[in-house]
């Protein structure tokens, strides 16, 4: 069925052009395939999800070779869907743990009910890039995950600083001229297992994927880890960027970057123009990507935890890398906290707010920069009991780009299928989930039992119908067999995969709302049920 549904999706559309290219216009399957033109098939293929198309390798041999090409796979992402993840570390709420979680937005502004199979309950997300995830574990590796595929390879953490290490510190990007995907590492200062100096840093680390080590390149002098886990880190065209203190720079920042092709590092000045301090206040900076672009977030913060923005959120966009050249392109109001590294997904800006709510807000431009306003905000959802700093925005896609060509190396390791969720911390969790199928499992149980217990006495009743004369009764008696509970709104089998934040707290919804009407159809058919037995008890005393 599948196969003849892809094939007559191919033939509608391109029949008209390879029509003369079918010997004897065969109709079979089997030979309208074998013949297709391969440059036709890839204009079809190319606008298809990566789910059909990973369906359609199954098929036939020419088909699976055309997906798994390279060539192909680059060309897909060209026309991939982009989408916003929204990534939930693990953390402890109240004495209870919450594992990592994965949100997927499109670009029509619906959210994704299930789990991210990929991303384990310790995983913490600290890269995307061409659908492939860099993950922290809290083991000796780093796990690059396909978001689509599924495929997943582990790769050993630098050797040094273990025990320092946090996921900040690591940034996951190409090199578009190169074509090689690179993790970059920021290492702290630590010597004989202590740290000379634990908030600055001399060497970046970086992997190439396919390489059997890291490579330490020295920095032009002693950067801050401060910076970097405050303000975050972009991967652009193939450069790493983030900020960096500098007492006498206008803003007391600088950006720097690292060419991942050349090594070499770059400092890059921001805008002179004087921005306020309150005294009750501090400003805080932020690096983050929008459109492709290199863009600095600043915004006054309130001194104590929670440091949540007040007044304007200023974001300037570097236009030209070599001049140095920036510009104010947004000027926000009402935003508590902004996600990271990248904050604007079709056209509308990400913000969080305090009370465990994630807005969008649409961006109109006043002729100098864009602005927000309060009725431009749109409610996307509420992540409680999650807390706003402890969520990230990525921008991803889907796509077919294979890791096996990587899993040649001594440094890749299989990763353990006995971890992540059967960990003793994860007991709690999993027996929650347990409990609410249970529920489930009974509430439908005991709608079918309601629906045969309500048929057997509608087949009584019929056989008393008869003995009845009186047309106005038998009506009476009529009217209350519909209030009488006979169908399930929803029989549809459960779903085996893990459902996401957003899928779960909308199952729970859906629990209660059903629990509500199977009481309120059970209280109708009761009372249904008296009325009718008091109606024929009055006519038929016997």
């Amino acid at each position: 069925m599948f196969v003849c549904t892809i094939t007559r999706y191919l033939g509608i559309i391109l029949t008209m052009e390879f029509e003369e290219a079918i010997p004897n216009k065969k109709t079979n399957d089997e030979c309208f395939i074998k013949y297709l033109p391969r440059h036709l098939i890839e204009r079809v293929f190319l606008r298809l999800e990566v789910s059909t198309l990973l369906r359609c390798v199954g098929v036939c041999q020419h088909w699976k070779t055309m997906i798994r090409d390279p060539e192909f796979a680059t060309l897909h992402l060209q026309h991939a869907s982009r989408y916003a993840l929204l990534f939930f570390q693990q953390e402890s709420v109240a004495r209870k743990c919450y594992p990592s979680d994965a949100i997927m937005v499109d670009e029509a502004w619906s959210q994704s009910t299930y789990a991210v199979p990929v991303i384990g309950p310790n995983d913490i997300l600290c890269g995307s890039c061409n659908g492939l995830l860099c993950l922290y574990t809290n083991t000796s590796t780093i796990k690059i995950s396909n978001l689509a595929t599924g495929e997943s390879m582990c790769i050993k953490k630098p050797y040094r600083n273990l025990r320092g290490d946090h996921f900040l510190f690591y940034s996951f990007g190409l090199h578009p001229l190169k074509k090689e995907y690179k993790i970059t590492h920021f290492l702290s200062d630590f010597v004989e297992g202590r740290f000379q100096n634990k908030d600055r840093f001399n060497f970046i680390q970086v992997y190439t994927l396919g390489d059997d080590k890291w490579k330490d390149i020295k920095t032009p002098e002693a950067l801050s880890l401060n910076c970097v886990r405050s303000s975050g880190t972009i991967n652009v065209d193939g450069s790493v960027y983030w900020l960096t203190e500098d007492r006498e720079a206008s803003w007391q920042h600088v950006v720097m970057s690292f060419d991942l092709n050349e090594e070499s590092f770059m400092r890059i000045k921001l805008p002179t123009l004087v921005l306020g301090v309150y005294s009750y206040g501090s400003r805080k900076y932020w690096i983050r990507e929008i459109d492709g672009k290199i863009c600095v977030a600043t915004a006054q913060t309130f001194h104590y935890p929670p440091k949540e923005i007040f007044g304007k959120l200023q974001i300037w966009t570097l236009d030209n890398k070599m001049e140095q050249r920036w510009s104010q392109k947004y000027n926000i109001d009402s935003s508590d906290y902004i996600p990271g590294p990248s904050l604007v997904h079709g056209g509308k800006l990400l913000t969080q707010c305090s009370d465990n709510n994630l807005f969008t807000y649409k961006l109109l431009w006043n002729g100098k920069n864009f602005e927000t306003g309060l009725f431009n905000m749109v409610k996307l959802f509420d992540f409680g009991p999650r807390k706003p700093e402890n969520m990230q925005s990525y921008a991803c896609v889907k796509s077919l780009v294979c890791l096996d060509i990587y899993k040649k190396v001594d440094i890749v390791r299989r990763q353990n299928k006995r971890g992540g969720w059967k960990l003793k911390k994860w007991k709690a969790w999993e027996k929650n989930l347990s409990e609410r199928e249970e529920i489930w499992t009974r509430i439908q149980q005991k709608e079918h039992e309601s629906i045969a217990s309500s048929n057997r006495f509608v087949i009584w009743i019929h056989g008393l119908l008869p003995l009845i004369s009186d047309d106005g009764i038998r009506q009476q008696i009529g009217k209350e067999f519909t209030k009488i509970f006979q169908e399930i709104l929803d029989q549809h089998p459960r779903s085996l995969r893990r459902l996401n934040l957003v899928g779960q707290k909308r199952d729970t919804e859906k629990l209660v709302a059903r629990m509500e009407k199977f009481a309120e159809n059970s209280k109708a058919t009761s009372d249904a049920m008296r009325s009718i037995i008091g109606i024929i008890m009055s006519t038929i005393p016997n």
